[in-house]
């Protein structure tokens, strides 16, 4: 998954952003008398290449291995991004505040230019690049990724389109190495495209893109440091090593691998040394760390976003007016103090999915909406809905109760109190909500498959041009937003009103006025940000090579650059 998000992708990145519910936060509150734990904007013990020793292994914890496995597909995750990032090429690399630059093993140039009234961006490939199975890394590769996500043929089930359908052509410049990529136009996000990566000229076929990668990595479609060595989908693990076929700086690593593990499972793997890192957001989690030798924490502001929404094509919520009855029953001040506790921490209201708070042009769009917390406002609107209360207080129409079922797809106690906070605060309005408790496993199928009434999910962005994703979050057949209550007449003014302008300022100012009235279909709402709290073993370094991680902000770093100290 915006990546823009993904789902655990989206600014939002060309990655479906998805992630288990309520899983970014637990960042803890404070009793006002002290100042919250300083939360840095990354945080991930960054050091150059000589301070690192050669060899040795890093075993990280995942939610799942996912069942798609091209991170460009529309059913892919961000744990489908996190494994990706290890095989595939990193043709483009960001700092920590999302500003892109080539990675010189891929590109001798990355340019971008006006020719003739429209942006224009030239990528020349080096001399050694090369796909795993012998392809040449050349034009063809820019231009299959961009068919391939541009929509224009809906055969491909791409993540999303945004900056590709904005693309007039892709043609060979003098030599094969060179691609010349021409938009329609001043293109107002130039640096966009390409971030996520290039997909390998085989995907170019819609079939192949859309089933090949289904449990099967292929590996000689990939390109890098590393590459795969191990892969087994039903036990959740893949590993990889050092790429026979590399041609840049040697990767430190000898192995580096990723195993399923859910939440408990994690963190008793970490202390059992299993592992050598895991997310540790929440009290409880914090608690089983603290004390242990040889490991550091890493805090730091996560560019994630927890987000709860409504199916509005299942019956219970077709009215508009239980849906906003829905959202407004919703105490997101208790939900953060819940997912926060004990983490010292605290943040300006999450109002909007397009920008974080401390971004530049953001303002509180579901402020703007009309949400507020108000159970009265809810009842009233039910009742107006035609739903009535029963003797138990819970509320029927035409002999249905309004029972609804909320899937967790984690077993932390926390995403347990979350849940069951939910469950208290619309039983008060008279909504009966079903926790279920489900595997981490069954996120992804369940996601897309819409097996669920309300979902609560995080993502995350990995890129910080906000707007540049706008219609990820809020067109229709996107693949994140699946509350259903995306029209076509939306989708035109998501393209007339904000794609359509010419400069990154003029886009954020009219998304940000547009999110507003998106958010009155009350399919969709943000709760808040959070951090992100990392236990790690004692002189692991670079800790976040992939996106969607979010321990170096927008950062993505080299992968063979993650190591362990001298």
């Amino acid at each position: 998954m915006k990546q823009q998000k993904l789902m655990g992708a989206i600014a939002i990145s060309g990655v479906l952003a998805l992630a288990l519910a309520g899983c970014a936060a637990d960042t803890g509150s404070n009793d006002g008398n002290t100042t919250p734990t300083e939360t840095k904007a990354s945080d991930y013990n960054p050091q150059p290449r000589e301070n690192l020793q050669v060899g040795g292994e890093v075993r990280f914890p995942i939610a799942e291995i996912p069942e798609q496995l091209n991170s460009f597909n529309g059913d892919a995750s961000a744990d489908t991004a996190r494994v990706a990032a290890w095989y595939m090429p990193q043709i483009l690399l960001q700092k920590d505040d999302g500003t892109p630059y080539k990675h010189d093993a891929y590109l001798d140039a990355w340019d971008i230019d006006t020719v003739d009234g429209n942006t224009q961006i030239t990528f020349t490939f080096t001399d050694d690049a090369h796909w795993n199975d012998g392809t040449d890394m050349d034009w063809t590769a820019i231009d299959a990724t961009w068919k391939a996500n541009s929509g224009k043929d809906e055969a491909f089930n791409p993540n999303a389109t945004d900056g590709y359908k904005q693309i007039a052509s892709v043609e060979q410049g003098d030599t094969a190495k060179t691609a010349i990529v021409t938009f329609d136009g001043e293109f107002a996000w130039p640096e966009m495209p390409f971030l996520t990566g290039i997909i390998h000229p085989a995907l170019a076929d819609a079939e192949t893109f859309n089933t090949a990668m289904i449990d099967d990595p292929h590996a000689e479609w990939g390109a890098g440091p590393y590459t795969i060595d191990e892969f087994d989908p039903n036990s959740d693990y893949v590993s990889y090593v050092p790429n026979p076929e590399w041609w840049g700086d040697e990767p430190l690593l000898e192995k580096v691998s990723f195993q399923g593990l859910d939440s408990s499972a994690s963190i008793n793997a970490f202390k059992a040394d299993e592992i050598d890192t895991v997310e540790v957001t929440s009290k409880d989690r914090l608690e089983q760390v603290k004390g242990m030798d040889g490991i550091e924490l890493y805090r730091a502001t996560q560019t994630a976003s927890t987000l709860i929404q409504v199916d509005a094509e299942k019956p219970q919520f077709e009215d508009v007016k239980v849906r906003e009855a829905f959202f407004k029953a919703i105490n997101i001040d208790q939900q953060k103090e819940i997912a926060w506790n004990g983490l010292d921490y605290e943040e300006e209201p999450a109002g909007s999915l397009t920008l974080f708070p401390f971004q530049p042009g953001y303002s509180n769009a579901l402020a703007e909406a009309g949400w507020e917390y108000n159970p009265d406002a809810s009842k009233e609107l039910l009742e107006e809905a035609g739903w009535t209360e029963n003797t138990d207080g819970i509320r029927e129409k035409d002999g249905e109760t309004l029972t609804v079922v909320y899937p967790v797809w984690n077993d932390s106690p926390t995403n347990e109190a979350l849940a069951k906070a939910l469950q208290a605060q619309m039983k008060e309005v008279g909504i009966d909500l079903q926790i279920d408790i489900r595997p981490p496993s069954d996120f992804s199928d369940d996601y897309n498959s819409k097996n669920w009434d309300v979902s609560s999910l995080r993502f995350t962005s990995s890129d910080p041009f906000g707007a540049a994703w706008f219609c990820q979050l809020y067109c229709m057949d996107m693949g994140l937003n699946l509350s259903g209550v995306q029209n076509a007449e939306m989708d035109q003014r998501i393209h007339d009103e904000v794609e359509s302008l010419a400069t990154s300022d003029e886009q954020t100012a009219a998304a940000m006025k547009l999110e507003a009235e998106i958010f009155q279909d009350w399919g969709i709402i943000p709760l808040y940000n959070g951090p992100i709290i990392t236990a790690a073993k004692t002189g692991l370094a670079n800790l976040t090579p992939e996106s969607y991680v979010g321990m170096d902000g927008f950062g993505v770093q080299p992968v063979e650059n993650v190591g362990w100290e001298k």
